[in-house]
């Protein structure tokens, strides 16, 4: 379907990809991974050819049509929504627009010409466009109401949704995707990766969202030195084998039958595991090609995430009563009252993300109520990871052992040798712990604000979005970090799997009150009484 030679690229001295030489094929999806910086974004522009490379060629099979997600939110302002969806088939819009212009200026002469494209139109199923675009859009959330809307008009968040529906459209041979699930909710995503693992053509995605990948990829395209290599299976599955990989090669000693003994044993495993997921009755072939030992231990540095307590806390977590907060004149939660057990990971969500920031903005001192109290246990102590942390960094000019001596409380703590470990932890190792600490990237400060947390030992966690600019290797070190803490967290994500793997109780801020459950987060998102209590609680 999709084949790329020798393709070589290069900026300056520096060598992204030498001589790749790798084919898609029909009925796969493959999950482009790599270390940040590795090319991943590059090489799907240059699959789509929006950028050139080095040297090399990408050849897609003749009378194949590639889709590609669009990253350029504004192109398409002056379309309306519908329209748009439909630009995804460029053939067949460009008929449709030749048919539409010739019938406004109908003659004898251009009669034939529209009977010709008629037919074109007809045997790309093009009398239906219009429904299959609207059923596209419905499914990802965009209801009727907004079809006509001019694109210019939309909300940012669901031109994310309109573009991707785009890109759907069409039923397109080569689907191209980076990071298709930001700015969409469970559901939509949930939506999306039923869509994908039932898709018969060609998928290429980049994601940071692991539930997704392995929801939908049955192959994982590894960018690393240099090259890209194709694995069978899912995200879990090279990672977890990658993981053996690097173990079995440090354990020279270790006989070959144990080495063959553990590879088989994990196979069983994880086929077994392989066989309940979403894509297991149209993807069967996948499990009977997992093939462990060809997979090589990964270049990637993974940060070492411990969260530790400094004394364990009481019964008496927080107590909340009555607690309601409001923005710009609408309400953002209602009478919230909320008994945090010792122990407890709550995952805390909302359809309005100004919710759950203000909640913890409340909690933390940092915004005050409209209305209620809230009361932590004397035992407790607390630790915060905001969702914009630029106070943190802008007006500061220290580097970043200085920067991270902020919070020491000990003088052993404000030894340059502590602070070093715990930048080491996130890979600021040498010189890189003297970086100026207002120059840093997205990912960098993410990187900064988790040693910050992992030095103050809190027996209290609360994090929002701590995803946020990190890198697949940081996001999995994150995830197990907190499955191990001991202590109790509150916690908002985007990112399914940690939901999922981590929490054991979920709250829902809404305008009409909180929704409070015991139960793992795909429990609360499947169970019908949720459901339907979630629907009464969000109408206007």
């Amino acid at each position: 379907m999709l084949t790329v030679s020798n393709l070589s690229v290069q900026f300056g001295k520096r060598v992204l990809f030498d001589e790749v030489n790798v084919t898609f094929t029909q009925g796969n999806c493959y999950g482009i991974i790599g270390a940040n910086g590795a090319g991943k974004s590059t090489f799907l522009k240059i699959i789509a050819g929006e950028i050139e490379a080095t040297s090399g060629q990408v050849i897609l099979e003749p009378g194949k049509r590639m889709s590609v997600l669009n990253q350029n939110h504004n192109l398409f302002d002056e379309h309306t929504v519908l329209e748009t969806v439909m630009m995804g088939n460029k053939v067949l819009h460009a008929i449709k627009t030749e048919m539409d212009a010739l019938y406004l200026d109908y003659t004898d002469e251009n009669a034939e010409k529209i009977g010709e494209l008629q037919i074109q139109f007809d045997e790309m199923n093009g009398w239906n466009a219009e429904s299959d675009a609207a059923t596209l859009l419905s499914n990802l959330g965009i209801n009727e109401d907004f079809h006509y809307t001019l694109m210019g008009e939309m909300d940012g968040k669901l031109k994310v949704r309109v573009l991707l529906a785009q890109a759907l459209f069409g039923n397109p041979d080569v689907l191209i995707m980076d990071e298709p699930t930001n700015d969409l909710d469970f559901e939509t995503i949930g939506w999306l990766e039923n869509f994908l693992a039932n898709y018969e053509n060609t998928v290429l995605v980049v994601s940071h969202d692991r539930h997704f990948l392995d929801a939908v990829c049955t192959h994982i395209s590894d960018i690393d030195f240099g090259k890209i290599t194709h694995y069978s299976g899912n995200y879990t599955f090279w990672y977890e084998s990658s993981q053996l990989a690097a173990r079995q090669r440090a354990q020279q000693n270790k006989k070959a039958e144990e080495k063959k003994a553990e590879l088989e044993e994990f196979i069983r495993r994880f086929s077994a595991n392989v066989a309940k997921s979403k894509q297991a009755t149209s993807r069967k072939k996948m499990i009977e090609k997992l093939n462990v030992s060809e997979i090589k231990p990964s270049s990637r540095r993974y940060p070492a995430i411990i969260f530790e307590q400094e004394r364990e806390a009481g019964d008496q977590i927080l107590n909340i009563e009555g607690l309601s907060a409001s923005a710009e004149g609408e309400t953002l939660f209602n009478n919230v009252d909320l008994n945090v057990a010792k122990g407890d990971k709550i995952i805390v969500f909302s359809k309005d993300s100004r919710a759950t920031t203000a909640f913890y903005q409340i909690l933390n001192g940092k915004e005050t109520a409209d209305a209620g109290k809230y009361e932590w246990g004397v035992t407790t102590s607390q630790s915060y990871l905001p969702v914009e942390n630029h106070e943190y960094f802008e007006s500061k000019d220290l580097n970043l052992v200085d920067w991270l001596r902020q919070w020491a409380k000990t003088e052993e703590e404000r030894e340059e040798v502590h602070l070093r470990g715990f930048l080491g932890k996130m890979i600021f190792s040498g010189e890189e712990a003297l970086k100026k600490c207002n120059v840093l990237s997205g990912g960098e400060k993410m990187r900064c604000m988790t040693s910050r947390m992992m030095m103050t030992r809190a027996n209290v966690l609360m994090l929002d979005e701590p995803t946020n600019h990190l890198d697949l290797e940081s996001i999995t070190a994150f995830n197990n970090s907190l499955k191990n803490f001991k202590g109790t967290i509150l916690l908002t994500t985007h990112d399914h799997e940690f939901a999922q793997t981590v929490g054991n109780r979920i709250l829902e801020l809404t305008p009409k009150g909180v929704i409070d459950r015991y139960m793992t987060f795909d429990e609360y998102l499947d169970d019908p009484k949720v459901k339907e209590l979630r629907k009464t609680m969000y109408e206007v």
